[in-house]
């Protein structure tokens, strides 16, 4: 069944996409930092790992498979007991860390669920000292299912942590402007908003709950047929807080490609591993209309709106 002239979801096979998945890589050797710049690896993270060169990357942001059932191109991953999953979630950070470097910082995402292990693992890397847990961001998902016999699940995890106590962290460039219904007033003068054509507003620095992020669907320009997508109005926010540009931004678990993209919009270096070849072939596609279209959905002239509130 043909869709419709309005979905715009990136859809086709390994086969159809033979021309873009040829300008991935694969990497069976060592290689260094301006081998694997601005280039999809396809490959099995696992294997791939042990061969990148150690602190080269600014900026990690990792989206590993929560602890569901769920198949991802031609793989299945199954549910875990909890212990099990921190064991895979202690063998992926053990050889993905050592790529960081110094100044760097590290985004992992997860559900709420895998959130309790994860925080288990990270703490463990914490009191080690190979790494510090500054933050955990909690973001609201609009989509999902009711629940008869329990709460709606319509929240995600984002733990956020860094090397060591030198990191960057752009405050100004992810400031969120928001409606102004209620202004702050200072001598009676509302304080710290301005008036433009679209109403009045006001520029807050960035919490760690986010409501403002639209998971892709079919009518938007970025959205793919991959079952577990993050926004790149999401991903903006993560690379302009915690990179500046021309800095190199690695993905362990890259997808579609989502990271790689909002790296190439925003200026920056990146390199990602995927191991279904068809999603390897979407990013690269998606990283040639990136050099052409550079918008981000939610994010326009270097301000961050409130869902809704930029006509």
């Amino acid at each position: 069944m043909a869709k419709s002239s309005r979905n715009k979801t990136i859809d086709f096979s390994e086969r159809e996409g033979a021309a873009y998945l040829s300008r991935c890589i694969s990497v069976d050797a060592p290689v260094l930092a301006g081998d694997i710049a601005d280039k999809t690896i396809c490959g099995d993270t696992f294997r791939v790992l042990p061969f990148l060169p150690r602190a080269c990357a600014d900026l990690i942001i990792a989206d590993p498979p929560y602890n569901l059932q769920k198949r991802y191109g031609d793989t299945n991953f199954c549910r875990q007991s909890q212990e099990a999953y921190r064991a895979y979630t202690e063998r992926w950070l053990a050889l993905t860390l050592p790529l960081l470097k110094p100044h760097g910082s590290l985004y992992l995402c997860c559900d709420w669920k895998s959130s309790i292990p994860i925080a288990a693992v990270l703490s463990a890397f914490e009191a080690d000292g190979a790494l510090v847990i500054r933050n955990c961001i909690t973001w609201e998902r609009e989509k999902g299912r009711g629940a008869r016999a329990n709460w709606k699940n319509s929240r995600e995890d984002i733990w956020f942590c860094t090397a060591g106590d030198d990191y960057t962290f752009n405050v100004d460039a992810v400031k969120v402007r928001r409606k102004v219904v209620a202004p702050y007033r200072q001598d009676g003068v509302p304080k710290d908003w301005q008036t433009t054509a679209a109403g009045k507003f006001r520029d807050t620095c960035p919490s760690n709950f986010w409501s403002d992020i639209s998971v892709p669907f079919w009518s938007m320009a970025e959205n793919t047929a991959h079952p577990a997508q993050k926004s790149e109005k999401l991903l903006a926010k993560l690379l302009l807080a915690s990179s500046n540009a021309g800095d190199m931004v690695f993905d362990p678990f890259l997808g579609s490609g989502s990271t790689s993209v909002v790296a190439a919009k925003l200026g920056r270096h990146w390199c990602g591993i995927e191991r279904e070849k068809r999603y390897c072939a979407w990013a690269e596609y998606r990283l040639q209309r990136a050099r052409i279209d550079k918008t981000i959905q939610g994010f326009a002239d270097g301000i961050f709106y409130e869902r809704n509130a930029k006509n």
